[in-house]
């Protein structure tokens, strides 16, 4: 399985390998994605492949520091099109929500200055989870892995809402801060 940046260099070359080897590497993680926003196989894979079209067009202009990052922000975005074309309404825009939120708590940096190893910020991220209470760790994973929902996450704690908010809150905040002295968000 090729690195990163190896695919990069891929498409920055036109290759077509580019593709497949995003597909080898990616497509699991980009499936569950979509699967999660949008509860329906089929309508998955169309925007796992439109995700590949579009990182295959916006590739010669930008070079994402993390291609996983940039995968599923372009798949999250793909799913919502589809999601608000197939109901109208956003049902589940909270996965989204979700996702968003843990976004800001990482810089999008595009200076190629300030770039840092990818394993680096995934290591830090699991020694920031390791370190909350079981409590904490449970509300943090079931909402930015398992992309449960604010008032879910309440339910199964036997908590509040408001309360399920607030945690989140602190905890991106802790986060970010967690980041920014490891050096990530500089």
């Amino acid at each position: 399985m090729l690195e990163d940046n190896e695919i990069i260099d891929l498409y920055w070359a036109r290759s077509q390998r580019a593709i497949s080897e995003t597909d080898i590497k990616y497509r699991s993680r980009c499936l569950s994605i979509a699967k999660k926003i949008l509860n329906d196989n089929s309508d998955s894979e169309e925007c796992l492949n439109d995700t590949y079209l579009t990182a295959w067009n916006r590739m010669p202009s930008e070079r994402p520091d993390f291609l996983n990052a940039f995968l599923f922000r372009i798949i999250k975005n793909h799913c919502m099109n589809r999601l608000r074309y197939l109901t109208g309404a956003k049902r589940k825009a909270d996965a989204v929500l979700s996702i968003d939120e843990l976004e800001e708590c990482i810089s999008g940096r595009s200076d190629t200055e300030g770039e840092f190893d990818e394993n680096e910020l995934v290591k830090a991220l699991n020694e920031f989870v390791e370190s909350l209470d079981s409590g904490k760790r449970f509300i943090f994973m079931r909402r930015y892995w398992y992309l449960d929902s604010q008032a879910q996450i309440a339910e199964k704690c036997s908590v509040t809402e408001a309360n399920v908010k607030t945690i989140l809150a602190r905890l991106r905040k802790n986060l970010r801060s967690f980041l920014d002295e490891r050096g990530f968000n500089a």
